[in-house]
């Protein structure tokens, strides 16, 4: 393992998904100083998935064919003017562009970013795509914390202040990368397919199957992402900063749910930790729906945030290995696919909790994980490769 490599990748996602996490914290000053309703703030969430969506495969596509490093900076860069621009734009329509081409930013960087990483990760795949998932979820776990203070201080046009910070950083990347990668490390997609289809064949049956259970778990993360602060702000009473630390906790959970996943994949099967964890969601996400205490709701956020991202860079592997030869387009299918569910959910969610509530939105995710337990359990039981020799080995060259 590239470990170095590893922790630039890792610091690199962290950044480029701090404005993922900064958007939904966003949400309850949008409602209440630009008059949003619920179901217009999901829509913000909504051109920003769609924006990615669209485009993610494209990438991965193109990572397949022509490595193209550049894209991890330019992808931070994107992303973090996307939101900078967010709080400071007056009208609706404005807001929504911003957030789309924050939307674009994520696009560009996550199928090179995580076909980089997956090859650095030599055999020990689900740990080391693990480590890189981290950083992307403290960048969402602590995007309420950055933001949240800010907002409240200067108010929404102070977004503008990340943009500076935002663009140094992706310039130090790309520095960095320049000098600690190797010439290999980024040249998975340049070998011929027929000697990368040696290793094994592309199998779409089970990777569709697959992005049933992605999606799914991509529709709970949208659910807790744009509903945990207006929850514990509407439900519970409690301030717009208290919601933006409920996001975080539950977010910041999920790096150890994610660490504690790829380690769990490594040594018992990639399949078993994904029905686990589907199985673990329903009960607790319908305890928090319901709940009406700030305390008892605070504890099962951790849970919660656990469960929900055990899964997140298994299925990522599981992906790659579903389709060897196609490493960078399997980045970018399962991560569009994973923020389409997620975007078209949430302002459907946010008409439900205009009708029922804030809470419903938090039940009805309770319903979710059941499809994607059921379409888990249609997967191969891969308990019996890992950890065999040579099965660990990445299935595509440079490795």
């Amino acid at each position: 393992m590239n470990r170095r490599l590893i922790a630039t990748l890792s610091f690199s996602h962290l950044m480029t998904d701090l404005n993922q996490g900064m958007l939904p914290a966003l949400l309850p000053f949008f409602t209440s100083e630009r008059g949003l309703s619920y179901a217009a703030a999901g829509g913000l969430i909504l051109a920003a998935n769609v924006a990615a969506s669209a485009t993610q495969p494209f990438f991965g596509w193109y990572a397949d064919r022509r490595p193209s490093a550049w894209f991890i900076p330019a992808g931070i860069a994107t992303a973090g003017a996307g939101l900078a621009l967010a709080g400071a734009a007056p009208t609706y329509s404005l807001i929504a562009a911003a957030v789309a081409l924050m939307g674009l930013g994520a696009a560009a960087f996550h199928p090179e970013a995580t076909r980089w990483a997956a090859n650095a990760s030599g055999p020990r795949r689900a740990t080391g795509m693990s480590f890189f998932s981290i950083g992307g979820n403290l960048g969402i776990a602590t995007g309420p914390l950055v933001i949240t203070p800010i907002v409240l201080a200067w108010g929404l046009g102070a977004s503008l202040a990340l943009l500076v910070p935002m663009l140094l950083v992706a310039a130090l990347i790309g520095a960095e990368l320049r000098r600690i990668a190797s010439p290999a490390a980024g040249r998975t997609g340049e070998t011929p397919s027929a000697e990368r289809g040696a290793f094994a064949p592309d199998r779409w049956g089970l990777f569709g199957r697959l992005s049933v259970a992605i999606m799914t778990r991509s529709m709970v993360f949208s659910a807790l992402s744009t509903f945990i602060p207006l929850f514990w702000i509407g439900a519970l009473g409690r301030t717009k900063a208290e919601g933006g630390v409920a996001l975080s906790v539950v977010m910041g959970a999920g790096v150890a749910g994610t660490l504690l996943g790829g380690r769990l994949a490594d040594r018992y099967g990639r399949r078993v930790v994904v029905l686990v964890a589907m199985s673990l969601l329903p009960p607790l996400l319908l305890a928090l729906g319901v709940s009406r205490d700030a305390r008892l709701s605070f504890a099962l956020l951790v849970p919660v945030g656990v469960a929900l991202y055990v899964p997140f860079s298994v299925v990522v592997v599981m992906a790659q290995e579903y389709l060897p030869n196609r490493v960078g387009t399997a980045s970018g299918m399962t991560l569009g696919l994973a923020v389409t569910a997620g975007g078209v959910a949430a302002p459907l969610l946010g008409l439900l909790a205009d009708r029922l509530g804030v809470a419903a939105p938090l039940l009805a995710a309770s319903l979710f994980p059941l499809l994607g337990l059921a379409a888990a359990w249609t997967l191969p039981d891969d308990r019996g490769l890992v950890g065999r020799p040579g099965n660990d080995r990445p299935p595509f060259a440079d490795s």
